[in-house]
């Protein structure tokens, strides 16, 4: 996949704070969304992005009333496997061992996620 291809796959700041609105709250309004967001950004740039988002095809619109009522139609799990995929390739050199040896540092792990670490793993071997 191209870099340019994996720019415009990726979701800039104020649109994946939408999306997170969007994927906890259902559809919403620009009104609606604009509560939501931190920072208090004008109805105008939130009504503007939302747009742009529908014409990128990650969110869809319906008329209720005299109001757009917009839709996530970009999954959370894929924004967040496109995020991860981008993420590894980039800072790891596309090694998700790299990675991995990385996030299980005793400092950021303690033994509760290990245990769970220890099932997830159980579980994928079980399966092969």
């Amino acid at each position: 996949m191209s870099t340019q291809k994996r720019l415009n796959d990726q979701l800039p700041p104020m649109e994946l704070s939408i999306m997170q609105v969007l994927w906890e709250k259902g559809p919403c309004t620009v009104q609606q969304v604009q509560a939501e967001l931190p920072g208090a950004p004008a109805y105008t740039t939130v009504q503007t992005i939302l747009n742009i988002m529908v014409r990128k095809k990650r969110t869809k619109r319906t008329l209720r009333g005299k109001a757009y009522a917009y839709r996530a139609a970009l999954s959370r799990e894929v924004a967040m496997g496109t995020a991860i995929r981008d993420l590894v390739e980039r800072m790891f050199g596309g090694s998700v061992e790299t990675l991995l040896m990385n996030l299980t540092k005793p400092e950021q792990v303690d033994d509760e996620i290990w245990e769970r670490l220890r099932l997830v793993i159980s579980k994928r071997e079980k399966q092969s």
